[in-house]
């Protein structure tokens, strides 16, 4: 069965340390649990999605800062007015990945990032150098995990280490928008395209 760690400092250290070893983890988020590794480590990447399984879309990463974001991604002036704006929350942001981003974490050079609003995660992100793959902890079609034991019962014979944070806060998946172009909305949640667009004319 698949250790489960507390959200505490022994249990974030520890989680860190199976991801700097090529492992596999499932943590809270502020919008629902997380499944995780190393966004550079191709091995473990491909533990990860098959593990998620029918898994075909580019893979989302969470990071600590908009610094860290720019590891990853080439930030346009839509994504920093948005991530300053709403970073950290439940906002990602579609931008075009890096050359040395993985082709298996972005098979169409295209890379979703958010900075999530919840202090155990942030935590996490920065013993695992400020990134961390954030796809939502479910089989892919299945409903995302909010609660570490059902992160369990989907994933646990597949992953290495659950972080155990209580229930995530919102529930919910966070907003995702394309802003490599123009802003486009690919899925509305607790952030609203009018919210979105009226930031951008305010800062412009």
């Amino acid at each position: 069965m698949v250790r489960v760690v507390k959200a505490d400092v022994d249990g974030l250290m520890a989680a860190s340390e199976v991801v700097a070893q090529g492992g596999i983890i499932g943590y809270p988020t502020d919008t629902v649990y997380g499944l995780g590794c190393n966004p550079f480590d191709e091995n473990a990447i491909g533990k990860l999605i098959a593990a998620k399984g029918n898994r075909t879309k580019p893979l989302p990463v969470l990071v600590k800062t908009l610094t860290d974001a720019e590891k990853v991604a080439d930030l346009s002036e839509k994504a920093v007015l948005l991530a300053r704006r709403y970073w950290p929350g439940p906002l990602t942001l579609v931008l075009r990945a890096k050359e040395r981003v993985p082709a298996l974490l972005s098979p169409d050079r295209s890379i979703g990032v958010r900075s999530p609003k919840y202090a155990t995660c942030l935590s996490l992100l920065g013993l695992c150098s400020g990134l961390l793959i954030g796809t939502s902890a479910n089989k892919t079609g299945a409903v995302p995990a909010t609660t570490a034991d059902e992160v369990v019962k989907q994933l646990g014979d597949q992953i290495d280490l659950v972080v155990d944070g209580g229930k995530a806060t919102l529930g919910i998946a966070s907003t995702v928008v394309d802003v490599r172009n123009s802003l486009v909305v690919i899925r509305e949640g607790p952030i609203s395209k009018e919210e979105l667009l009226k930031c951008l004319r305010v800062r412009k």
